[in-house]
């Protein structure tokens, strides 16, 4: 079996629902069977995975740390949709400085992008799975 490339687009929030822990999991599971994750495209209330803010209680899993911690050990791009952050409060340092705001909250390795980067990844990735 051949490696493939992936995306995948996580349209859930952080916590409430099981879609973006789904995701995650999928994302351990393609990486163990060899392929490769190129990016993890958080759009409409998945951009909630990407604050900086969110304290899970003691006995919880921590998805924003484990994306975090799976971008930073196979080299994955974590992007939030930038107009999709702004309205959800989701903001980079480059944003709120653009917007005149006195603080960000974007997390430690995640950046933000257009749907641009999405449709450039849905053009060059084998694969874009949504959740």
């Amino acid at each position: 079996m051949s490696s493939l490339t992936y995306t995948l687009v996580v349209n859930s929030p952080v916590y409430g629902r099981q879609s973006a822990r789904s995701a995650y999991q999928f994302a351990l599971a393609l990486i163990e069977q060899g392929h490769k994750l190129v990016s993890v495209f958080f759009y409409q209330d998945g951009v909630s995975n990407a604050t900086a803010l969110s304290v899970p209680a003691n006995d919880e899993f921590d998805l924003v740390k484990a994306w975090q911690s799976l971008a930073k050990e196979h080299n994955i791009r974590l992007e939030t949709c930038v107009a999709a952050a702004l309205r959800r409060g989701i903001v980079s340092s480059e944003e709120a400085k653009l917007h005149s705001l006195p603080q960000c909250n974007l997390a430690d390795g995640f950046t933000q992008a257009g749907l641009g980067s999405l449709a450039e990844a849905m053009l060059t990735q084998d694969r874009v799975i949504q959740f």
